[in-house]
């Protein structure tokens, strides 16, 4: 129970870590989901949106974040 304890605390800290990062990002204007090389395809009915280039980023930013724990907790 007591890991579970821990990892529970772990996953809430990175929830709000996640959110405080994403009012920041907002109030800073930065262009998360605008970035150069997201594809908006607007058709007569409907809309098409496919984030490839903020996918990109922040599965980077993701991937170092967890290389970065993963060395902290060895």
């Amino acid at each position: 129970m007591n890991d579970l304890g821990k990892l529970l605390i772990f996953l809430g800290g990175m929830i709000v870590l996640v959110g405080v990062g994403m009012v920041l990002a907002g109030r800073a204007n930065f262009p998360l989901g605008r970035l150069p090389g997201d594809f908006v395809y607007r058709g007569k009915n409907s809309t098409f949106y496919f984030p490839l280039a903020t996918s990109i980023v922040i599965s980077v930013v993701l991937s170092v974040v967890m290389y970065l724990v993963g060395r902290i907790w060895r």
